[in-house]
Order: structure tokens, then sequence, then C-alpha cells
């Protein structure tokens, strides 16, 4: 995978549509803040679908298309409520089974919003694809794409004006590794068939 190539994209998107970007992430925060973090997943989805479009269609983000995906609400607050769950029982016996549980997650499921909003899978078979892709070819790809992700995500999230700049750049890196993986999906599909 050229990462290069995915931060340079990520780069120039996020600079071309740097104002809609940035309201369109504060709308995200603000919401999700309000609603006490319930809102949250979801709005995240519709973040997502909104940034899917702009990569694919050269497509101006739009504030209302935080609230494109609300179908999702039930399945990821149920997801939400599992992960929680799962996360406070390890942190609860020992710090490491939380941090093991929690990059467990990270690893399996970094695909699992762009493949509900893109491919309108449902919850499981979403999940289901992301542990393939992560797993399928080069592993150390999806690692690199993952710390990649989680880095430029963690260092805008250490002040929240960054956060409001390094979301939409880390979002768009995701989509644009998630873009490459699914083109070489296709190839490997029609030998499962028939």
């Amino acid at each position: 995978m050229d990462f290069k190539k995915h931060l340079v994209k990520a780069w120039e998107s996020t600079l071309k549509y740097i104002a809609p970007l940035i309201l369109m992430t504060l709308a995200m925060g603000i919401v999700s803040l309000f609603s006490l973090g319930i809102l949250a997943p979801v709005l995240f989805a519709g973040y997502m679908h909104s940034l899917l479009l702009m990569l694919r269609e050269n497509r101006e983000p739009k504030i209302q298309d935080l609230f494109s995906q609300m179908s999702l609400f039930f399945p990821l607050l149920g997801f939400g409520i599992v992960v929680f769950i799962a996360l406070l029982i390890g942190f609860l016996l020992l710090i490491l089974p939380g941090i093991i549980i929690a990059l467990g997650l990270a690893f399996s499921c970094l695909y699992m919003l762009p493949l509900m909003v893109d491919k309108k899978s449902g919850l499981f078979d979403a999940i289901k694809e992301s542990f393939s892709m992560a797993t399928t070819g080069n592993v150390l790809d999806h690692v690199v794409t993952l710390i990649l992700f989680m880095g430029i995500s963690g260092i805008g999230g250490s002040v929240f004006i960054g956060w409001l700049f390094t979301q939409p750049l880390a979002t768009i890196f995701l989509l644009s590794a998630y873009e490459e993986k699914i083109s070489a999906v296709p190839e490997t599909q029609p030998a499962t068939e028939g």
C-alpha cells in the first residue's frame, strides 16, 4: 500500500474543502457532546459517508450529511454498549486485558463503518468483512493504516482546535486506504462463486 499517496490525497482533499470540513467536524463534536455521546457513532457514520462521497464524486461535504445514516442508530448503539461493557470488564480485571480488547477491536473493526455506509452491510456482516480485509493480503499494511489513523486523530485530539483539522485528515486517509482495499476484493470473490 502506498501510504504517501493516501496521505497526500487526504491532505489535498482536506485543504480543498477545509471550511466545510471544519464546520462539519465542529457540528459533529457539539451534537455528540450534547447527546452525551449517544449520537456520536451514528454521526461519525454520516461523517464518513459524506467524506466518501467527497472522495468519489468531488462533492462538497455538508453539515446535514451527519444525519444521513440515522438508520444505523440502533445497531451502532448496541455495538457501542457491548464494546463499553467488554472494555470495562477488561480494564477492571487488569489494565492489560482492557488494552488487548481495545487493540483487538480497533484492528478488527477499522473498516466496519465504511462498509456499513458504503455497502449498506449489516453490523455483523460489516465486522466479519472488516476482519477479513484486515487479515487478508499484507497485514502489516493494515497495522500501519491503523497506527496512522489513530496517530493523526490522537495528535489532534490533544487540542480541540487541532482536532477540527486532524479528524477530517485522518478520516479521509482511512477512507482512501479503504478504497484501495475494496478495489482489490473483487479479484478474489469470483473464485468463491459457483
